[in-house]
């Protein structure tokens, strides 16, 4: 055993060989929630933040939850917090835009044990419709922000946000990115830190956020940003390392890590992990050290708007891209400017192919018959069934945001209906997850304001884009204790729908003769296609619902196919077309048996195997 040493607000024995774990910056997070005892985590999945909670919830030691949606959970982190447990919120970028309403009331009221939540953007839009740069929220919102560049950071700055948390009596945001999610690095290990829950006491000036209690509020935040930019101007996680003082470079999270691997020693470096409020005088200091500025940063200038703002000549967004990551490959181009060669032999062998719907998937059948409907405007929502508005299908024409099909949809068709003569009808699609994330407030709107709006909910029974993860329709929480699963057709009775039908979505007859149904009626209905994702791992109920899913797979008579490609159509990956002898064959390793190509060959060539 060695002396006894502190690291930051950790304390803890050195031993000959710290323990440590090859780890994603996300399983970092999860390990220091841990160590910081927090007892209460909750999430929406989104990648690239969906590890956290799922690590989180291996540790028994706290309750995780999966929320409904990123307000909720948020809210629940308040609560929380409030009741004197530390607490964490975790979501993507998008999912903070609806986690706002709380963060910045939040921020006013203030923490009774510590709260931190996790922003993980994402510059390069890898699975996201938009890109946005969440570094504002914590300036909007006047909240501490920490950014790590990797996962011993990610550990670490979560502690140390939990001790900002209760100090300054405000909740902390930490941003992290898709690279710093991702990304695996070496991490010391630590043990677990018990932090008895905080005593309750009844304050409702403190926690009633009316006028006359917020005025006060507000000035206590801006009172606490003074103390705080001494913290950033002081703190470990803001540090200038001079090397060459030609070149200065002022950046945070992975943007650090990428301008490192480009200048090595040749350049100095303020690097900054606390970013809001920012170190002023550190800036000043290293700003007047050094020749050339450059501020590296991913998306929005937040950096260099302060360092203008400060009165410093710098570089910035005035060269580099304004979107996109930037890698070392960004930082060579601009700076010296360099393109990286490719490899010809593997771009030769790379196949272009856009992303498609998995064999088996229940979508596939619903979206080739909707698909081929007229007069119909398509309102689509974020899933994988997004991917319905490619090719082969073309049968989405709007995506916007999580819940937003339906209502986009409602105010679609109540404009098409002031229209004279034969106007569209709106057609709107959501899957289960999303429909119980923001689905249920739209889906309100279209029964109380009376429109002829078509909904359709894609129940494939999990939340399948983002992993599997389970949701208040599965039947299980994140932690696999059973649960009750909703009743996504008796809850929309309950809203006032007359007009429901819950069908297999495989099954092309009854897909088209409910689709004829709903637009013969000059009414709203709902339509529930119920079949579970071909990856999704069954439940006891799951095998007793669906007996024999996935157990089937079909072959192509080539004797009798006439290669007219209809099969191709239904977008099966499973379903090849061979060129060179002008038939399809279908591969057995790939085929779970939905038989919708069987359904569409026009002379019967598509059949199942007979065990």
């Amino acid at each position: 055993m060695g002396k006894l040493t502190v690291t930051h607000t950790i304390i803890r024995t050195e031993k000959e060989e710290a323990l440590k774990e090859l780890i994603t910056g996300d399983e970092a997070i999860a390990r220091g929630a841990w160590e910081a005892g927090v007892r209460f985590a909750a999430a929406y999945p989104g990648t690239p933040s969906t590890e956290i909670l799922e690590n989180i919830a291996t540790y028994p030691e706290i309750h995780a939850e999966w929320a409904p949606n990123e307000k909720v959970a948020l809210e629940s982190v308040i609560g929380a917090s409030i009741a004197g447990g530390r607490a964490l919120a975790a979501m993507k970028h998008v999912g903070l835009n609806v986690a706002a309403d709380p963060l910045f009331t939040f921020a006013y009221i203030g923490v009774n044990a510590g709260a931190v939540v996790i922003t993980a953007d994402e510059p390069g839009q890898f699975a996201s419709q938009n890109e946005q740069d969440n570094r504002n929220y914590a300036k909007a919102a006047m909240t501490p922000m920490f950014e790590p560049s990797d996962s011993q950071e990610c550990k670490d700055m979560l502690i140390e946000a939990f001790e900002i948390s209760e100090k300054h009596d405000i909740p902390v945001l930490i941003r992290m990115t898709t690279r710093v999610c991702h990304s695996k690095s070496m991490v010391e290990l630590g043990e677990r830190r018990e932090i008895p829950i905080k005593p309750y006491t009844k304050d409702i000036k403190k926690y009633v956020a009316v006028p006359a209690n917020a005025r006060p509020m507000k000035v206590k935040i801006q009172q606490n940003r003074e103390l705080l930019k001494e913290y950033s101007n002081n703190c470990l996680w803001n540090r200038i390392e001079l090397g060459e003082t030609k070149t200065g470079i002022i950046c945070s999270g992975d943007c650090y890590l990428y301008a490192r691997e480009v200048f090595g020693e040749s350049a100095s470096y303020l690097k900054l992990g606390f970013t809001n409020p920012l170190p002023d005088q550190m800036i000043k200091d290293f700003a007047s050290k050094v020749e050339k500025l450059y501020i590296i940063e991913e998306n929005d200038p937040y950096i260099e708007q302060h360092v203008r703002a400060l009165g410093i000549d710098c570089d910035g967004k005035n060269l580099f891209p304004l979107n996109g990551e930037m890698t070392p490959e960004v930082i060579r181009r601009v700076i010296f400017g360099e393109e990286q060669a490719l490899d010809e032999e593997v771009q030769a062998a790379v196949v272009g192919r856009p992303p498609t719907l998995c064999a088996g998937c229940p979508h596939r059948g619903f979206f080739y018959e909707l698909g081929k409907r007229k007069n119909v405007m398509v309102s689509g929502d974020i899933g994988c069934y997004t991917l319905a508005s490619g090719a082969p299908y073309h049968a989405m024409e709007t995506t916007v945001c999580m819940g937003a099909s339906i209502s986009l949809g409602h105010g679609a068709q109540q404009v098409f209906d002031t229209i004279e003569g034969q106007t569209p009808r709106v057609v709107s699609v959501i899957g289960d997850s999303t429909f119980f994330h923001t689905g249920l407030n739209s889906l309100l709107d279209v029964a109380y304001n009376r429109s002829k709006v078509i909904t359709v909910v894609l129940d494939n029974r999990i939340t399948a884009m983002t992993g599997q993860q389970q949701n208040p329709g599965s039947g299980y929480t994140i932690q696999k204790d059973v649960t009750e699963a909703v009743n996504i057709e008796a809850l929309v009775h309950a809203m006032g729908f007359q007009h429901v039908r819950t069908i297999n979505p495989n099954q092309l007859d009854q897909v088209k003769e409910t689709l004829d149904w709903a637009l013969g009626m000059d009414e709203a209905s709902v339509i529930i296609t119920r079949w579970p994702c071909a990856l999704k791992k069954f439940a006891p109920w799951d095998v007793e619902e669906f007996p024999g899913a996935f157990t089937e797979t079909y072959l192509v008579d080539q004797e009798v196919c006439i290669g007219c490609r209809k099969c191709t159509r239904t977008g099966c990956p499973a379903v090849v077309f061979q060129f060179e002898i002008k038939k399809s064959s279908i591969d057995p390793d790939k085929c779970v048996g939905c038989s919708v190509c069987a359904q569409v060959c026009p002379v019967h060539a598509i059949q199942k195997v007979e065990a």
